[in-house]
């Protein structure tokens, strides 16, 4: 998994009927062999630091977007 700044992470709940966790990147911390992990500002505007599980996936942020090749 990778992000950027800006990108949104969703965390899907492993506890049934929960939503699932969102919030935005707002810093990205390299880590020990290439593992990236991320500084989150959470939508409830808690911030922490979150290592990336199979749980999760990235929303780009509209920048990213319009800047992909969809063909090439």
């Amino acid at each position: 998994m990778h992000a950027t700044r800006g990108d949104r992470l969703v965390v899907v709940s492993a506890h049934v009927g929960q939503p699932p966790r969102e919030g935005e990147v707002v810093e990205v911390v390299p880590g020990d062999g290439g593992h990236e992990h991320y500084r989150v500002r959470w939508d409830d505007e808690h911030e922490s630091i979150y290592f990336p599980s199979s749980d999760c996936h990235v929303v780009a942020s509209r920048e990213h977007r319009s800047s992909w090749p969809l063909w090439s």
